[in-house]
């Protein structure tokens, strides 16, 4: 499932001034024993969508935010890596997210950030297993591992009737129960409109924290910053997982399901800079940008400014 690495979306302008670098003239394909950075993976899958009924799309993901990536600004000193793809064939998405997992063990062991290129949201259940199997392998028996969500769905419907993008957060609740792990998980940007009562129920259930998008709001957001620190306080790693439909429809239209309201990036910003420099982040994904839904690219281009802003001070 793992594919060549293939260069070709690293493009853009190459400025003449000195210090002028952007990402598409430092980025490098990921050999083993290189200098722990940034490793990008993507996860060329939308199965969980279209078993979800959404619009499908998002296996064109992983591409669509390299080339939007590319001609940003440079501004690390540690460098970045292309991992390459995990791909999906046909429906085959528990094969595919096994085979991110096994992917991810070894980028976190050698010690580089990964950021899994998504793909439907059912990357969530593959991230999670991999920095799951990596954390167990370190020799930590009952690991206070954070998830922090950015979605208008809690993505926690019952999976034992059928797996999907619907489902993820649901799956680890399982695994976390099975393997006596606490499970910690903050959904932040959550629409009511879009979520059962069940699943408010649900949520309530395992202890989520829970943000609705009408509550992260420019007066509120040094409450929310605070209460993002009083989360983070409690773990030992974090697990930042982005769903690019949190964002209004106007400034990510590219997703499965558009919100109507949504959290703009103006205030997700700030919090991803909490995570960031948290020192407590291990893994982060992006989720569900479906290029052939993205206005002038405008889902891609605040995908790519939050993996440059998440990415910043590396």
């Amino acid at each position: 499932m793992a594919e060549r690495i293939d260069l070709s979306p690293w493009q853009g302008r190459t400025d003449p001034e000195p210090d002028s670098q952007r990402w598409h003239q430092v980025i490098q394909p990921l050999t083993e024993g290189v200098t722990p950075g940034c490793a990008l993976l993507g996860f060329a899958c939308d199965a969980g969508v279209a078993r979800n009924q959404g619009r499908v799309g998002a296996a064109e993901g992983p591409a669509a935010l390299r080339r939007a990536l590319a001609p940003l600004a440079w501004h690390r000193r540690a460098p970045a890596y292309d991992a390459g793809d995990v791909r999906c064939e046909g429906d085959a998405m528990e094969a595919a997210q096994q085979a991110l997992a096994e992917r991810l063990v070894p980028l976190l062991g050698e010690g580089h950030l990964p950021i899994v290129l998504g793909g439907g949201h059912e990357v969530a259940f593959g991230s999670w297993s991999g920095l799951a199997r990596h954390l167990a392998a370190s020799g930590e028996s009952a690991p206070r591992l954070g998830i922090i969500n950015f979605d208008a769905h809690f993505d926690l419907r019952d999976p034992t009737h059928v797996r999907s993008s619907g489902t993820p957060f649901a799956q680890i609740a399982d695994e976390c129960r099975a393997r006596g792990w606490p499970f910690r998980y903050a959904c932040l940007g959550v629409s009511r409109a879009a979520n059962t009562r069940a699943l408010f129920q649900r949520a309530a259930e395992l202890g989520v924290l829970v943000r609705e998008d009408r509550e992260i709001t420019a007066a509120r957001l040094d409450d929310m910053v605070r209460e993002l620190q009083r989360f983070m306080a409690r773990c030992d790693h974090l697990y930042l997982t982005i769903d690019l439909d949190v964002l209004p429809a106007a400034e990510a239209p590219g997703v499965s399901a558009p919100a109507a309201r949504g959290v703009s990036l103006a205030l997700i910003e700030p919090l991803i800079e909490c995570i960031r420099d948290s020192g407590k982040l291990r893994l982060a994904d992006l989720a569900e940008l479906n290029p052939g839904r993205d206005s002038d690219g405008r889902t891609a281009r605040a995908a790519a400014r939050m993996i440059h802003h998440l990415t910043l001070h590396g």
